[in-house]
């Protein structure tokens, strides 16, 4: 049987910009503490935004992306929406409105590349709906079985819901990304048997598969995502994984087996966004008709440049 291709993608997920600061020491800031730093030259993106980009650069013509999203209508969006067309992707979907600004992350690092970031909770994909993916519906069924969606956070969950529900009916491939803190719903509603794979880290796995915190934490990484994949594969069977451990290495579960992928011995400048670059390495891969123990391989590589 030859291997299943794709030559279209549609998403919803976070459109934004951000600022990244580098702290002062290693140690973990504090929840009352004030610490100096400096705001290194670096733009962040958003969720969304990096994967589509990601995907269209590796595969270029062959496929067609189409984000589905909102901005605020100021300058932020106003550049956000010209870089993506600049790649090529087809922005039918992204609108700006009007009374919310386009979304912000404020990415703090630490000397060892580690850090973390915050996302404002008022912004314009905030506002993405139902109704935003009832509009691209039509697009849904013209791709049918040739077509990847494409749910990751930083807008609402109801909204990638819908689009996981309704891209169901039309036979495409699913792929989603869920936080931490959205983990216990989507767990406990059964969302993941609207999902073929779903990309996670370990934390998110151990919570995806409802692993006590209080044991998993002392786990080494390797059994944390072995535990976490034969949980899921009980509750969810159809249900394939890629996990990522940073460091530890990445593992990518086909629906019966686990396979281990090491990370590449790099000069970490930072950890933001090689989780989504992870992900868009992994989803051209497959659009390719690569395996996902392949495809995890590419996603590494991605990762770490």
């Amino acid at each position: 049987m030859s291997p299943r291709t794709f030559d279209g993608l549609v998403g919803t997920g976070g459109i934004g910009h951000g600022s990244f600061f580098l702290l002062e020491g290693n140690q973990t800031l504090g929840r009352e503490e004030s610490r100096s730093g400096r705001f290194l030259e670096r733009r962040d993106y958003c969720k969304l935004h990096i994967i589509s980009h990601y995907v269209k650069a590796l595969l270029g013509e062959r496929i067609n992306v189409y984000p589905i999203g909102r901005v605020g209508d100021d300058l932020d969006g106003q550049r956000l929406r010209r870089e993506m067309a600049a790649v090529g992707l087809d922005m039918r979907y992204v609108r700006a409105v009007s009374g919310s600004p386009t979304l912000f992350s404020f990415c703090f690092v630490y000397p060892d590349g580690s850090g973390g970031n915050l996302t404002t909770g008022n912004s314009a994909s905030g506002t993405v709906d139902e109704g935003a993916v009832i509009e691209a519906e039509p697009l849904l069924a013209d791709l049918g079985s040739r077509g990847i969606v494409l749910a990751v956070p930083e807008v609402p969950l109801p909204a990638r819901r819908a689009l996981l529900e309704r891209s169901s009916r039309f036979g495409l491939f699913r792929a989603a990304s869920f936080t931490r803190a959205e983990m216990d719903h989507v767990r406990e509603s059964g969302l993941l048997s609207r999902v073929d794979l779903c990309a996670v880290n370990l934390e998110e796995a151990a919570a995806a598969a409802g692993l006590p915190d209080d044991q998993s934490r002392d786990w080494e990484p390797a059994v944390i995502a072995r535990k976490a994949a034969e949980e899921l594969a009980r509750v969810f069977p159809l249900l394939q994984l890629s996990i990522t451990g940073g460091m530890a290495g990445s593992w990518s579960w086909d629906g019966s087996s686990l396979a281990f992928d090491p990370a590449l011995h790099l000069y970490v400048a930072g950890t933001s966004g090689a989780g989504d670059a992870h992900f868009a390495g992994i989803l051209s891969a497959l659009a390719a008709g690569l395996s996902l123990q392949e495809a995890q391989e590419l996603g590494t590589i991605v990762a770490g440049a």
